[in-house]
């Protein structure tokens, strides 16, 4: 397989790889391989046409970035002054006033809020609600015998069981979906981020007006005192952390299962689990495979190369867990039980809802494979296709089938 195509440099300067063509999303992995050959651990790419980024490969020089927020803050002002609006990938990478896109005292203010509205979560709450969703979602396609499983149940368990915990109303939460869809593709980034901002403005006026027992209510009666704007802004974060992610980690890991033998045959043997399943996918095909951005504010040194001021650096998960120099001598696909990935991200920055993420992912995966356990995948697995986009690992479609039955599911 070839490179994805090079952008032009300007005279002494590397070209640099497109993270957004679809050569890239059909073999991601293949093209890690050859951009460690020649570029070693940091790669020049552009992550759109026209907008470059340095990629982190390697694993040791991604946890150094991760740790050190004073040389790499992640607050992107500066760099988005020569962006354009259109730009298909600033949505994702803009400024905003909440914890992603904050350094310092701000950042930890709203990560204090964040982090306090989402540990009150109840976990026995959530399971119980993840296999209420999923009893639906199984319900509505169970008698036909056949049903993608990105768009008629990851993604209904993702949008359903996350707008519950944000105390969301279907027709918003629906706006909120659509906006970050756009913003996610590329495609149609600048409208999908008027219609996110517009939505996640009409929720925090509904719960200012009705409060309940959910996250945007927990956000809004914080001491941090989060203003309009503020709140708007940790709800982008929570959607777009929660959706589009949590939709393709259900979806990949049941790839995993219905394509890998060896550790399908170890799952029915009860030597594997869905949370080693989990884990596996989280080092092989992590959801967000390219994020974790910052901007160094001037010129920095990393491993002999100088690293441009303002310019993005993107850690790639993907490629970063599965460096040779930390997979040496781990048996290929034995990767289970092993939580050093970075899927998660590290440092200040360090996903703080990844318990629940887990807990609804696991709990969705067992409760359709009890459901209906003779599913096989409708198509050959290389017939698969995954979406171009610079930072996630996402099927168009997931394809399956198995006995049709009109009896009701496990409750």
């Amino acid at each position: 397989m070839t490179m994805p195509s090079a952008e032009s440099a300007p005279a002494g300067e590397p070209e640099r790889i497109a993270l957004y063509s679809p050569e890239f999303a059909a073999d991601p992995h293949a093209m890690y391989r050859r951009m460690r050959i020649s570029h070693g651990p940091l790669v020049p790419v552009d992550l759109a046409p026209g907008v470059p980024a340095t990629l982190v490969i390697g694993y040791y020089q991604a946890r150094r970035i991760l740790n050190d927020p004073l040389h790499f803050p992640a607050d992107p002002r500066a760099w988005e002054k020569l962006i354009p609006k259109s730009c298909p990938v600033r949505p994702m990478m803009e400024w905003r006033p909440n914890a992603l896109r904050s350094s310092g005292a701000e950042h930890a203010r709203y990560r204090a809020a964040n982090t306090s509205a989402i540990d009150a979560v109840d976990q026995h709450q959530l399971r119980a609600l993840v296999e209420k969703v999923a009893s639906g979602a199984i319900a509505d396609f169970r008698a036909a015998g056949e049903a993608d499983l990105l768009t008629q149940y990851s993604f209904p368990i993702a949008f359903r069981v996350l707008s519950a915990l944000l105390g969301c109303p279907d027709e918003i939460g629906r706006r909120i979906a659509d906006g970050m869809a756009r913003i996610f593709e590329t495609t149609d980034a600048e409208r999908g981020n008027q219609i996110l901002s517009q939505a996640v403005l009409d929720l925090v006026t509904l719960r200012r007006r009705e409060p309940g027992d959910d996250i945007t209510s927990r956000l809004i009666s914080h001491s941090a005192r989060l203003d309009d704007e503020e709140m708007g802004h940790q709800l982008v974060t929570l959607y777009g952390a929660g959706i589009e992610p949590l939709t393709n980690l259900i979806s990949n890991t049941i790839l995993k299962i219905l394509t890998d033998e060896d550790f399908s045959a170890d799952l029915h043997a009860g030597l594997s689990t869905v949370r080693d399943a989990l884990d596996a996918v989280l080092y092989t095909d992590p959801p967000m495979a390219n994020y974790c951005i910052s901007y160094p504010p001037y010129p920095i040194d990393v491993d002999g190369v100088l690293l441009p001021a303002d310019q993005p650096v993107v850690i790639s998960m993907a490629a970063a867990n599965n460096d040779p120099a930390l997979t040496a001598g781990v048996p290929e696909g034995r990767l289970t039980g092993n939580r050093a990935h970075l899927a998660w991200s590290a440092g200040p920055h360090t996903c703080p809802a990844r318990s629940h993420a887990y807990l609804i992912a696991e709990t969705a995966i067992t409760y359709l494979l009890d459901a209906l356990p003779e599913t096989d995948l409708a198509c050959p697995a290389g017939e698969l296709t995954w979406r171009p986009g610079p930072f996630h690992r996402a099927l168009e479609s997931l394809p399956v089938t198995f006995p049709a039955a009109r009896t009701g599911v496990p409750s």
